[in-house]
């Protein structure tokens, strides 16, 4: 059994739902999901094993990805992840967003992935699908251990 650790951020319920559908996956491959949503009210604290980040997109300020397009509702989660030595647990970052959006569906977490110096592990649409859950347990189990 290998636990996964998962850091996220959900303003729609979407993030959650996503989640949940990853916990599953991983429960029918005997493994388990331990996730926290982090918001403006979560206290900082020292994180002592590897995570996975998975955070969502909402912008402000423009239709490109220039610097006048700001993220909004996810700041607390990148502040959490930059407190203390949490960043060197940070294993690599799961995005969603809207594809009708474009250049910028899933930038924030690209945004992360630049930021914290990991990988943009994969991006999903909205809830995501059972199958975006399956592919996204693949791609972050082996961070955990076979």
């Amino acid at each position: 059994m290998v636990k996964i650790n998962i850091l996220y951020a959900s303003t729609e319920g979407n993030t959650v739902s996503f989640v949940s559908k990853l916990s599953e996956v991983a429960a029918a491959h005997g493994d388990t999901v331990v996730a926290r949503c982090i918001g403006d009210e979560t206290d900082y604290a020292n994180e002592t094993e590897p995570f996975v980040a998975i955070v969502p997109t909402y912008l402000t300020g423009g239709t490109g990805t220039g610097p006048e397009v700001t993220e909004i509702f996810t700041n607390a989660l990148g502040d959490y992840i930059a407190f203390g030595r949490n960043q060197q647990y940070l294993k690599g970052v799961i995005g969603s967003g809207n594809r009708n959006f474009n250049v910028q569906f899933n930038l924030t977490a690209i945004r992360y992935a630049e930021r914290f110096n990991v990988p943009m592990l994969y991006a999903y649409e909205l809830r995501g699908s059972t199958f975006d859950a399956d592919k996204a347990y693949h791609l972050i189990k082996p961070i955990f251990g076979e």
